[in-house]
């Protein structure tokens, strides 16, 4: 087969020195912030996501040379906030002059992790065309010092590097001023995005005449940053602060990775201004293009309450008394299920999936909804879904407006009938909201529940069977009230 021409351009430029590069050390210390960005959490799609926010502080080794002269810090995130990026020196060897930010991201995002370090570049029949130091990656190709120059390759076929690690993502470019050469340690900061996490609840109902489920904690950990984190020391921020930068990096699977973790070993809760933390007890890997779950809380048992709820209507207060005799009139069949418990400690806000066990003791998926950031102590309710053997009707039976009264008057029959085989028990929420003073003046059913713009009966509806109430209610108003129309 014949063998293609490569362009080749050879510059001489004996002078220039060698670009020191230092690679990413393990365990690095990650600050992580709750993101519900879908394009982090998704099973498919690009992997080069720009949300979630993240504080990374890693450790550098890196070569010095004494003077001013460049460095090169590969194995960077793909998205970066340049302004806030810090490289120190603990020791004092060296201050940074200034720095230059290298994207990982196009063509050359793989090869631009690796400028400063020492690569061989070949031809598609494997034949060398280059060695030496990688100084630049471009579209317009491969900048290469050797031993007898600096070398322009516009077409290759492949790269080799001597490194165990190939970088992937970003390069930061430094010039810093050395006051001696040899091995000096630097430390890292940056903010990145691509990374962030988000509470993940599991609980299934247990059998009884009582509501009882057991409940798992855990944090979903997302990267999509287009670098791998080995070893990484962890700590979840819980709360939502404020990011001014719309461009930035912003809080909002390619493979699921479960990390084990021993019954006593949980994240360390502690408050961090205005938020709730949540140290990990050990480091974890986080590969690129993963999920990575760690529990939150042990597991436990919780007691909770199931509700089947059938409402119309809805908060809203009219700024005059409602006379129009067509309002509030709508009518939904649908009657809701609705899982209600109290948190046993902080809960930060993520997905709740709720299980229970069919005829042969298999968990099945019964609803899933969304807890907010939820204080101990306090209540955390979710929609499971639509009751599939109950169905709600409600139809208006009397109204009547007395203007010179300022009175007026209305009466519902609310209808649930129910297909199954068991006894249930539903609540009937109504919304009495043509105005906001008003008293029930009759109801077949004792009302369990009235503030000031909500009524709530218990309707027990046998199986195969229906249950109706009836319900009335009086509106008042004063002179400096009345209507104009």
């Amino acid at each position: 087969m014949p063998i293609r021409h490569r362009t080749v351009l050879t510059i001489a430029m004996a002078t220039l020195c060698g670009i020191p590069s230092a690679w990413a050390a393990d365990g690095a210390s990650i600050t992580l912030y709750r993101s519900d960005s879908p394009a982090l959490y998704a099973s498919s799609g690009d992997n080069n996501a720009n949300d979630g926010y993240a504080v990374v502080r890693e450790r550098r080794s890196v070569t010095l040379q004494s003077g001013v002269h460049d460095l090169v810090l590969g194995d960077l995130p793909n998205h970066l906030d340049a302004e806030a990026m810090a490289l120190g020196f603990p020791g004092g060897e060296a201050k940074v002059i200034s720095q230059r930010l290298l994207l990982g991201q196009g063509p050359n995002a793989a090869l631009t992790g690796l400028t400063g370090s020492t690569i061989s570049v070949l031809g598609d029949n494997g034949q060398a065309l280059a060695s030496g130091t990688l100084l630049r990656a471009g579209e317009d190709g491969l900048v290469v010092r050797g031993n007898s120059g600096t070398t322009l390759i516009r077409q290759y076929a492949a790269v080799n590097t001597e490194s165990d690690n190939f970088p992937t993502g970003s390069s930061l470019r430094l010039r810093v001023d050395a006051s001696r050469g040899g091995a000096a340690n630097a430390v890292l900061s940056y903010p990145t995005s691509g990374i962030g996490w988000r509470a993940a609840y599991v609980a299934t109902l247990q059998t009884g005449t009582t509501c009882s489920m057991q409940f798992e904690s855990r944090a979903s950990i997302a990267n999509r940053s287009g670098r791998d984190w080995h070893d990484a020391n962890l700590t979840l921020i819980a709360g939502e602060p404020h990011f001014a930068k719309a461009s930035g990096p912003r809080p909002m699977m390619m493979r699921a990775m479960a990390a084990p973790a021993a019954a006593e070993a949980m994240p360390e809760q502690s408050s961090v201004g205005d938020y709730r933390s949540y140290t990990l007890p050990a480091p974890v890997d986080l590969p690129d293009g993963s999920i990575s779950q760690v529990p939150l809380y042990a597991a436990r048992t919780l007691g909770c309450e199931r509700t089947e709820l059938y409402e119309n209507g809805g908060n809203w207060m009219p700024p005059q008394p409602m006379l129009n005799e067509t309002f509030n009139t709508d009518s939904n069949t649908s009657i809701i299920s609705t899982l209600r418990f109290t948190a046993f400690e902080s809960l930060p806000a993520g997905y709740l999936r709720v299980l229970t066990a069919d005829r042969n003791g298999v968990p099945q998926f019964i609803g899933e909804g969304r807890i907010n950031d939820t204080p101990k102590g306090s209540d955390a309710t979710i929609t499971l879904g639509t009751a599939f053997d109950l169905r709600g009707q409600r139809e208006r039976t009397s109204f009547h407006v007395d203007k010179a009264g300022r009175t007026m008057e209305e009466a519902f029959r609310i209808t649930v009938t129910n297909a199954g085989e068991s006894a249930r028990t539903v609540t009937v929420r109504e919304h009495p909201n043509r105005w906001r003073q008003w008293v029930v003046t009759s109801s077949t059913v004792k009302p369990s529940k009235q503030t000031t713009d909500t009524l709530e009966f218990k309707l027990d509806v046998p199986a195969n069977g229906k249950a109706v109430l009836d319900y009335g209610v009086r509106y008042t108003w004063t002179a400096d009230e009345q209507p104009q129309s």
